[in-house]
Parts: C-alpha cells; sequence; structure tokens
C-alpha cells in the first residue's frame, strides 16, 4: 500500500448536484487525499455493494467514506490523521454537525469507543485499508441491533473491524456535515 488517503464516495445517478458539493469539500481538504474514487450505482443495488466496489480497488494505506450527499469541513482528514497517528488507531471516526433535521444519537458524541458497549457510528470514518478490506460491507450482519435498534451496514462494518482487533477510536470533534433532507435513502435502493 503507498501512503496517503482515498476517499470513497458511492453515489446515485439523480444526484450529481449532491455529488458535486460532496466532491468540492474533499478537493477543499487541508490535508488533500491522495486519491479519490467516485463509484456510481447505475445498477440499483444499494451503497455497500457500490462502497465495497470502490474500497477493492484502494491502493492507499488509509480510506476515508463519504456520502454523495455529505460534506467534509476543510480540516476533516487532518484531524482524523492526527488522532490516528496520536493514537495508534486502525479506525477513527468523528462526529458531524446535522443540517436539516436533528442528530438521531446525540449521547455518543463525546463517548470514548467501548468494545463492551458498541454503538452506532457513521460511515464517516479514516480507516486502514487493509483492515477495511478484510471486514468489508458484504458480510452477513451479525446481530445487527443495539438497544432493540436496527442499524445498517455502517454498524455492522465497526463491529466486524473490532472482531478484526481494530483499536477504534473516536475524535471528539464536529468535522463533517450530515445533510437530512427529504432526499435521503440511507443508502437503501428501495427509497430510491
Amino acid at each position: 500500500m503507498r501512503p496517503g488517503i482515498t476517499v470513497v464516495i458511492p453515489s446515485i445517478p439523480p444526484r450529481a448536484h449532491l455529488l458535486h458539493r460532496a466532491v468540492g469539500s474533499v478537493l477543499r481538504q487541508m490535508l488533500p487525499a491522495a486519491a479519490l474514487s467516485v463509484v456510481v450505482d447505475h445498477q440499483r443495488e444499494g451503497a455497500p455493494v457500490t462502497r465495497q466496489r470502490a474500497l477493492d480497488a484502494v491502493g492507499t494505506e488509509w480510506v476515508a467514506f463519504l456520502d454523495d450527499d455529505d460534506e467534509m469541513q476543510p480540516e476533516h482528514l487532518a484531524r482524523l490523521m492526527a488522532c490516528a497517528e496520536e493514537t495508534g488507531a486502525d479506525y477513527v471516526y468523528p462526529w458531524y454537525t446535522v443540517v436539516g433535521g436533528a442528530d438521531p444519537m446525540p449521547g455518543h458524541f463525546g463517548r470514548p469507543w467501548d468494545p463492551a458497549d458498541p454503538r452506532q457510528t457513521t460511515i464517516t470514518t479514516l480507516v486502514r485499508t487493509e483492515l477495511a478490506q478484510e471486514v468489508g460491507f458484504l458480510r452477513p450482519a451479525e446481530g445487527g441491533t443495539v438497544g432493540g435498534q436496527v442499524w445498517g451496514e455502517d454498524y455492522q462494518f465497526t463491529l466486524g473491524c473490532q472482531r478484526a482487533g481494530a483499536q477504534i477510536v473516536h475524535l471528539p470533534e464536529r468535522t463533517w456535515l450530515w445533510h437530512h433532507d427529504s432526499g435521503n435513502t440511507s443508502g437503501r435502493p428501495d427509497r430510491w
């Protein structure tokens, strides 16, 4: 693996205006990405399949994920990389500022990751590529509930990283914008 970060963005065809905003946020990073991989889901297979397709081709040491309807603040990659270097983490997840809605998990911000009490994270993370490729997004869900609530592939990916022995660290900073609107699909093709 070569040094640097590849940013992976899964997208669907009718969202070009959102994708433009997401890509622009990657291009404005204080720590430039070594590569940007945008994979468009023309077959309507869903975000996990599209994200996996991009992940399989990543050749940098680190991979960062961003959904096409969200955006990174300019310091996002720099802060995540600094946290990974300072802590020796394999997986770093920051927090977000919600635009157009309310934070569905306000109690999770600032709580250090606890392997004995795992909780929902988002997919907007920085992960060692070899770990991400080992775990992947297409493994069968194991469990799938926390506190009686069902969570998606991003949570299953996090649990897979934990099972693989990853050091997971929460960076208690709001480094990206999570846009909520009527078009939010949560990566599910049945909502397109």
